[in-house]
């Protein structure tokens, strides 16, 4: 059984990984995670797909987990709905930030909306005392820069959904699973890891609901 975190099969996250474990990056001071959908999904997939912490930020929550290789111990969430009014209607927010508190103390938020216009837009920064790495900052970058005479990002927006963003990161998920069912890979997104995160889903929902922070229950 392989889950579908395709994150964990993007170059971008892992070269992240590689260069946080290789201590190119020092010790992490700031860990931010985005993930922002240039429209949101049909309201009938909302009603019934556990909210935005569990649908969408569960991938954040799982990738900062497989990169740090640490586990997140405490959140605390809050959301608002200032978007479409059935999104609330059927007890989802359409934007929400998770504070996150991995075991050494370490602090990342995530971020996550239904609302981008700019176009569908993840990325991940890891800040440490030697260096910083960015995921998901290139030249579709959903976004412009207000400063003077600089003219970023220099392509279009390509991105509008995870679909296109992730495409080569779903062929390679696929390609893992056949090399798995064949025997002759390991699993990249083992079923225990995919549970863990939706553990810490689970709690952020918790927090959002009780808007205190919540332990993640093991």
């Amino acid at each position: 059984m392989q889950v579908g975190h395709q994150r964990r099969l993007d170059p971008g996250y892992q070269e992240a990984r590689r260069a946080y474990r290789a201590g190119e990056l020092g010790w992490l001071h700031t860990v931010r995670a985005v993930t922002a959908d240039q429209f949101p999904p049909a309201v009938t997939f909302l009603a019934t797909s556990g909210g935005l912490l569990r649908d969408c930020s569960v991938h954040d929550f799982d990738i900062l987990q497989w990169i740090t290789g640490q586990r997140i111990m405490e959140v605390y969430a809050r959301g608002s709905n200032n978007g479409d009014p059935t999104i609330g209607s059927v007890g989802d927010v359409d934007s929400a930030v998770t504070l996150a508190t991995f075991a050494d103390g370490t602090l990342a938020t995530v971020s996550a909306t239904r609302h981008n216009g700019a176009g569908h837009d993840v990325r991940l920064e890891l800040h440490g005392s030697v260096g910083t790495i960015q995921v998901g900052l290139d030249a579709s970058y959903a976004g412009r820069s207000a400063e003077p005479g600089f003219g970023y990002p220099a392509g279009g927006q390509v991105h509008s959904t995870f679909h296109e963003r992730f495409a080569d990161a779903y062929a390679a998920e696929m390609a893992a699973f056949v090399a798995l069912v064949r025997g002759s890979g390991a699993n990249p997104c083992p079923p225990h890891e995919a549970v863990d995160a939706g553990r810490v889903a689970d709690a952020a929902q918790a927090s959002l609901d009780s808007a205190v922070p919540v332990r993640v229950a093991r």
